[in-house]
């Protein structure tokens, strides 16, 4: 049996979906019972329990083989980074509680970065906590997330822009959630060998200019790359309704992928997955 969190989100979905494909037994943890009826119908077996439970949370993870944690942020909470820090605090004494003996942890690029990573910092702290418990840990880090251009894409269709706080023409790695997802189940199927990393990217690297062009391609119309600075990065998120904290984090972590600071640790090993940002485009358009 494995556990899967997040059966609701992207990459969750698809590591529960691909489990179930391969046959494998699957108990998705959700936060009611509403939010399992699709997956129950699906042959999963469905938990109700949240991180803010511990004791519950122990409880939906017994008895697994292996376990798919990510750890949502609540982009709302005032003081963010502690808040998330808690929660992965929380994930941690569950796994140690239930002695579960594979975590597969989504985190992200840049997780071995101790400063100026933003919200990555939430993440790391998450490796940390888990290493201390989890007898085997498969730490996922995935870059830039093909799937963090759907936001834009309502103004692309309206307007013929793609507004982007990097830079138009410089190339950055990104990597679908589908493919993170795949992964994700492909290492739980595999089992734990220890502690590893498993860093991501897509195919190739992709430019924010290609993306427009992309989507230009997609929806038939001229799409151009529309350039935000740094300064407009906060308004922006704070008026999605990003506490001042997070957005700030965003602030900081855009702020190291123009002067390429977030790097992988392991550049050598790293794992490419299949979906093009056109393919990922087309999904979200």
């Amino acid at each position: 049996m494995f556990v899967v969190l997040g059966a609701t989100g992207h990459t969750g979905s698809v590591v529960a979906e691909t489990l179930l494909a391969h046959r494998q037994p699957v108990r998705v943890v959700v936060r009611s019972a509403d939010k399992g009826a699709a997956w129950k119908t699906k042959g999963a077996e469905v938990a109700v329990a949240s991180l803010d439970d511990v004791p519950a949370m122990t409880a939906a993870l017994q008895g697994a083989a292996g376990l798919y944690l990510l750890v949502p942020p609540n982009y709302g909470a005032a003081a963010w980074l502690a808040e998330q820090r808690q929660r992965m605090d929380q994930a941690a004494q569950a796994v140690k509680a239930s002695g579960v003996p594979h975590v597969v942890f989504l985190s992200s690029v840049g997780g071995h970065m101790a400063e100026g990573t933003g919200p990555i910092r939430a993440a790391r702290y998450g490796e940390q906590a888990l290493s201390a418990v989890a007898r085997n840990l498969t730490i996922l880090r995935p870059s830039y997330f093909m799937d963090n251009w759907a936001p834009g894409i309502g103004m692309a269709k309206s307007q013929g822009v793609l507004p982007t706080f990097l830079d138009p023409a410089a190339k950055v790695p990104m990597v679908s959630t589908r493919d993170i997802g795949r992964v994700g189940a492909e290492q739980l199927i595999a089992g734990g060998k220890g502690r590893q990393i498993v860093e991501l990217s897509g195919p190739e690297e992709y430019s924010p200019a290609e993306a427009a062009a992309a989507l230009s391609r997609i929806l038939g119309k001229p799409v151009s790359a529309q350039f935000a600075p740094l300064s407009a990065v906060v308004p922006t998120f704070t008026s999605f309704g990003l506490s001042a904290e997070a957005a700030a984090l965003f602030e900081e972590m855009y702020a190291a992928f123009a002067k390429k600071a977030i790097a992988y640790e392991y550049p050598g090993q790293l794992v490419r997955g299949t979906v093009t940002l056109a393919e990922a485009l087309q999904g979200m358009a």
